[in-house]
């Protein structure tokens, strides 16, 4: 397919709309704090417990909408969220201009992205609206979940447009999150498994009961005039040292679907900014941060180094996943210890990737390939956090610990 058909086939750009919905939350979000009594006149930024403590305000109630985009590497920060935001845009625009330092092509080239993030946040503003009567101050919710699944994979599979955009959106927020609240609430809670593995499950089984729906009643998805959906161009790529240090750091925005070196670099950046200004804000309050970060870069390293014949056999694999789930898993459940952190990236390098495309390979061709990266990611969390514990715990007896 030829990109040639691209500008047809979007009548009407949403750069103005993701710029409106960014200022408006950016704006939103400060006049909320100004507001509020006192959040912005502390020394130090208000802490994770401070957010929870305080969810009836507007300015805590817009920090973790706000926090929910930067969920998915387990974050949960507005700076984080904004820089990832920013990051991404940046790179959106060097790609629309050619620039050589562009990175990776955001939304891997399809030229897709406004629509994809579009559709992302519509769907989080949804569901933050209808589902965030289950927030309180002694628990957290896996509202982040329609950021980054269905809707933007709707948008990868059946193209641009605003009935894709609009229905993905809404379908996020009526399927996947309540699916993920379910799960989380009920099996993950009084079962004492990480609580990843019930969003990221709800974030599967949702999907595919969109899928299939969209199958049966393809008006959902379908627009008027069938428009191309442009694809990415091939390249000649290098496989060196400097590819792998790019892909690692591009690995930490892959999974809202952005995959580049920009938005990763923004999405760091801002959460360590949050750290730097109070540790207890980021990573829901546990000080955890420079651990899990750790732990993210080891386990997408040695990911890449093992799966690089796939790489360039493919073009593409999910060596990301254990970013998203092994690793802060671990770390959360077990502690920032080197052990873990090693422990925890081996493993998820080990197992994650090449379950997932196993996985993939089963799936239907109007599914996205996302589908099984999910299942990957609860699989792998529900097997090697466990496991790591147990290692723990024959460690400790080996050495007279216990």
């Amino acid at each position: 397919m030829s990109t040639d058909s691209l500008p047809s086939a979007l009548p009407i750009h949403p750069r103005q709309v993701i710029w409106l919905l960014l200022a408006v939350a950016g704006l939103s979000f400060i006049t909320g704090l100004c507001l509020s009594h006192g959040l912005v006149l502390d020394t130090h930024w208000p802490t994770y417990a401070d957010m929870l403590a305080n969810l009836d305000r507007p300015s805590a109630w817009l920090r973790w909408v706000m926090g929910d985009i930067s969920e998915f590497a387990f974050y949960k920060h507005e700076f984080a969220s904004l820089g990832l935001l920013a990051g991404a845009g940046l790179a959106w625009w060097a790609n629309g201009t050619g620039k050589r330092w562009q990175g990776f092509a955001i939304a891997y080239g399809t030229g897709l992205w406004p629509w994809l993030v579009t559709s992302s946040l519509l769907s989080l503003l949804l569901s933050n609206l209808l589902w965030g009567w289950t927030l309180d101050a002694d628990g957290w919710q896996p509202t982040f979940v329609a950021f980054v699944s269905l809707p933007a994979a709707l948008v990868l599979v059946f193209g641009p447009g605003w009935k894709v955009t609009l229905n993905g959106a809404v379908l996020g927020a009526l399927l996947v999150t309540p699916a993920s609240l379910l799960l989380v609430n009920f099996i993950c809670l009084p079962w004492n498994i990480p609580a990843v593995v019930g969003a990221v499950s709800g974030m599967a089984m949702a999907s595919i009961v969109a899928f299939v729906l969209c199958k049966w009643f393809p008006i959902l998805v379908t627009p008027r005039q069938a428009a191309e959906v442009p694809q990415p161009q091939a390249t000649q790529v290098r496989y060196g040292l400097a590819w792998g240090l790019r892909r690692v750091l591009a690995d930490f925005s892959e999974a809202p679907f952005f995959g580049n070196e920009w938005a990763s670099l923004g999405l760091l950046a801002g959460v360590l900014l949050a750290w730097w200004l109070n540790p207890d804000s980021p990573v829901y309050g546990t000080g955890l941060l420079l651990p899990i970060i750790a732990g993210q870069a080891l386990s997408s390293a040695l990911g890449i180094y093992l799966w690089r014949g796939h790489w360039m056999a493919k073009g593409w694999y999910p060596t990301y996943i254990p970013i998203v789930s092994v690793v802060p898993a671990a770390v959360l459940t077990h502690g920032g210890s080197p052990l873990v952190v090693a422990l925890s990236a081996v493993l998820g390098a080990l197992v994650a990737a090449p379950l997932a495309d196993g996985l993939a390979q089963k799936l239907p061709a109007w599914v996205h390939p996302f589908v099984a990266n999910v299942v990957s990611m609860a699989v792998s969390t529900l097997l090697i956090v466990p496991f790591i514990g147990l290692l723990i715990v024959a460690s400790a007896c080996t050495t007279g610990y216990l």
